[in-house]
């Protein structure tokens, strides 16, 4: 398996919507070339930010298409997913197996908490059902409710071939660095899932980030990993300054509608937020523009 695509700034790719909410081609295909012409390494396809929990499976499939086509082959793209019910996930991986992806990424079950061998055998009755295929754990306590643990983690790492990685969104770097000391043996892949500490995660040996950011400030983003890798230690970390305060003023809004409120502020016209979900107005909406502005955005 090609885990080496595992690496750098990996997109959870916006999903534009009419205001019908359906999945608008055209846009989708742009953000797709936006975000590629600008540096980032892959693409995820139905992330968090991509609002993956509003799609039906027909419809995440058929947008995964079209990102593929849309992408011929510059980058990985990677399928997100996150069924609560374990029928349902197998059949939406088997399904998603069948296109030219790069692997699939799993979030645990939202709002159930199974215990350690329910969540054990969830996650490898998904990853056998696409034995030829990388399978990367989510592990997103904030929105699923709970903590994928450091046991269970390593188990699933060393004991079913094809999950190969993680992306960790606690944003507990010491968390993250466990997975990796835990987990080097086998080459696990960690990334943070946190767009605020990149760069210490890289230097802690995570291989690179899922970044919502990435849809809105490509460079700014990628420019983290890019100078990272590339030695230049202080160019990364002026890069991850430049960033932060920006994506920590998102955090008054209702999630996930701030990145493409921030995506529409820039003229990408992704469209709106599916609801419940409502685009960010009044202090909130000031606060997003001013740290815009004092970044250079604006």
């Amino acid at each position: 398996m090609e885990k080496e695509k595992i690496k750098g700034i990996i997109v959870p790719l916006l999903t534009p919507v009419n205001e019908e909410e359906m999945i608008c081609e055209t846009k989708l295909r742009k953000i797709v070339r936006h975000v590629i012409d600008h540096g980032v390494h892959g693409i995820l396809a139905f992330g968090s930010n991509s609002e993956f929990y509003m799609f039906e499976h027909d419809e995440m499939l058929a947008a995964t298409e079209i990102i593929l086509d849309e992408a011929a082959g510059k980058v990985p793209v990677f399928f997100g997913m996150g069924p609560i019910r374990t029928k349902h996930a197998v059949a939406l991986a088997k399904r998603a197996a069948k296109l030219p992806i790069a692997g699939i990424s799993v979030l645990h079950p939202m709002f159930i908490k199974p215990t350690e061998e329910a969540l054990y055998n969830h996650f490898k009755a998904i990853a056998d059902a696409v034995s030829d295929t990388m399978v990367l754990l989510y592990n997103n306590p904030a929105r699923a409710g709970y903590s994928l643990s450091q046991p269970l983690i390593e188990k699933l790492a060393h004991t079913v071939e094809n999950i190969v990685g993680i992306k960790d969104s606690s944003g507990d770097l010491t968390f993250l660095s466990e997975l990796v000391r835990r987990n080097a043996d086998v080459g696990f892949r960690v990334i943070a899932g946190k767009d605020t500490i990149v760069y210490p995660s890289l230097c802690v040996g995570a291989v690179g980030g899922v970044c919502s950011t990435a849809n809105i400030y490509p460079e700014l983003v990628c420019g983290i990993y890019d100078q990272y890798v590339s030695g230049d230690f202080q160019g990364a970390l002026k890069n991850q300054f430049t960033l932060n305060p920006i994506r920590l003023s998102q955090d008054a809004a209702s999630f996930p509608s701030a990145t493409k409120d921030m995506a529409n502020l820039m003229g990408l016209n992704v469209g709106p937020s599916i609801l419940p979900t409502e685009a960010s107005k009044g202090v909130v909406l000031d606060k997003m523009i001013d740290e815009m502005k004092k970044a250079g955005f604006l």
